[in-house]
């Protein structure tokens, strides 16, 4: 993994873990929550979630398909993704994941 595009997340998954299968192996795909909290300008304390699709292949796919429920907390390192498609309506879309490379469970299971 390069050291120019990096990320590390903590926090928990949204759904439950969806799997693909292919001829030469699989993919595992589920969103992460997490979490930042600052204070306002008047005082308050807020909480602002990011949610960020993940996705996975290989081993850390099986091993997201079977440890990882909804809700679990995860820790996750690996590096930012930019893909573009053409909907059905052909209008362009972007999507932004995260490609996990290392994963450490957090918790019971």
């Amino acid at each position: 993994m390069s050291i120019r595009n990096k990320v590390t997340l903590i926090g928990h998954t949204g759904k439950e873990v969806e799997i693909t299968n292919f001829e030469k192996g699989i993919k595992a795909v589920v969103s992460l929550a997490t979490n930042d909290y600052y204070t306002n300008a008047m005082g308050e304390k807020v909480e602002e979630t990011q949610w960020h699709n993940l996705v996975a292949f290989g081993k850390t796919a099986e091993i997201m398909q079977k440890y990882v429920p909804k809700g679990k907390e995860i820790a996750v390192e690996g590096k930012i993704v930019y893909r573009t498609y053409d909907d059905k309506d052909g209008v362009k879309r972007y999507i932004t994941e995260i490609r996990v490379e290392e994963l450490v469970l957090f918790g019971s299971k």
